[in-house]
């Protein structure tokens, strides 16, 4: 998401002047679930996070959606929110959030707690693959609040909620959003 152009167009990634691309983390080729990002959000890079004691990221809220379908770019998919990862980025609060397509066979059965039963190593292949996924780059690895665990669904909604205030008070000038 061009975050820095008007109406936000989906673009690839450019990153010092160059193409970015997401380096292969063995035994993963790209992504390994559908990502994308809620819209109305803004992780605001101002304010320190009280969970992981870093500013935000200046971008909205990614979302790892773990439907069975592959989704295509700039495709718009209504999801049921899972759980959320506190990963820190390069220093940086950067919330991933976990859910599943409100179209898919399990998404009615399916809790964060269930997705180690309905989807075996899913959860800790991602987080592996966000601690690791700069390293190629030359940069060290991600770390992650918690430990790494991931919370549940309310404890989402919660950090949902504070992204999309924090992205209200950007759109009413309330918050330097910088080059935004």
């Amino acid at each position: 998401i061009a975050t820095e152009e008007p109406l936000n167009p989906i673009k690839q990634d450019i990153k010092k002047g160059k193409l970015r691309y997401v380096a292969n983390i063995f035994p993963h080729k790209g992504y390994i679930w559908n990502y994308g990002a809620l819209p109305q959000t803004w992780e605001d890079p101002s304010h320190t996070d009280n969970i992981t004691g870093c500013c935000g990221d200046n971008d909205p809220i990614d979302v790892c959606e773990i439907g069975s379908k592959i989704r295509s770019s700039g495709e718009i998919v209504q999801v049921k929110v899972l759980g959320v990862l506190a990963l820190v980025d390069e220093g940086e609060t950067d919330w991933k959030i976990i859910a599943i397509s409100v179209d898919d066979p399990e998404a009615q059965k399916i809790h964060i707690d269930d997705v180690k039963k309905h989807k075996p190593g899913y959860l800790e292949a991602t987080v592996d693959w966000f601690r690791l996924y700069k390293v190629p780059d030359g940069k060290p690895e991600n770390r992650f609040a918690f430990n790494g665990e991931f919370k549940d669904k309310d404890f989402a909604v919660e950090i949902i909620k504070s992204t999309h205030e924090y992205w209200k008070a950007l759109l009413h000038k309330k918050a330097d959003g910088g080059t935004i």
